[in-house]
């Protein structure tokens, strides 16, 4: 086996591996990668059917790679709707995914009342956070969770991002989880503080 054919290889790995990704954006990207890869390949072999197919599907990442990454910050791709803390929908959705929570929020013990937050992107809900006046003007995250198609995209920050979701409520601070796996806070404007991140929130 030459140089050539570990490359093909190699580029066909790239594309079954990133098949079995479950973060959208990490599979389009990984598949275009494979893609791209193996266009070089099948060129070198002049294998023109293929080539053209590798063109089609590395067009088709890259156009749903652009509109992703145009969309991960738009206000119209996610809507965050408060529900009652023991809503139907919130309980399913936490039972669903028990263990893939318990993994990134491993210190995280659900407990009655508070507040609850769905992030919703079209009819499909992709995130929970659950928080609690912890006093003092405080609001303590005890989950902030996001479904593995959406992890990439961080939706969650849609809960924070429109403030008076907590302002109207009386808080000026807001506390993230402790002991939560791969914080994507200090993306969105909260600062480290020990063991957590603390977002202020505007009068």
């Amino acid at each position: 086996m030459n140089w050539l054919d570990l490359v093909g290889w190699a580029g066909s790995a790239v594309l079954v591996w990133s098949l079995l990704q479950t973060r959208i954006l990490r599979l389009r990207a990984l598949n275009l990668v494979g893609c791209l890869v193996l266009i070089g390949y099948n060129t070198a072999r002049s294998v023109w059917p293929m080539v053209g197919l590798n063109i089609v599907l590395a067009l088709i990442n890259a156009f749903y790679l652009r509109r992703l990454l145009a969309t991960r910050h738009d206000e119209r791709t996610y809507a965050v709707v408060e529900v009652a803390p023991d809503d139907g929908i919130c309980d399913h959705v936490l039972a669903a995914h028990a263990a893939d929570i318990a993994r990134f929020n491993p210190g995280f013990a659900r407990r009655a009342g508070g507040l609850a937050f769905l992030v919703v992107s079209g009819d499909e809900t992709v995130g929970v956070v659950l928080a609690r006046d912890a006093g003092d003007g405080v609001a303590e995250v005890e989950l902030d969770y996001v479904t593995p198609r959406f992890r990439d995209l961080t939706p969650g920050e849609f809960v924070y991002r429109r403030s008076h979701l907590f302002v109207d409520r009386g808080f000026r601070r807001v506390m993230s989880p402790r002991g939560m796996l791969a914080p994507y806070y200090h993306r969105i404007g909260f600062r480290p503080e020990g063991d957590r991140y603390v977002l202020e929130l505007g009068g």
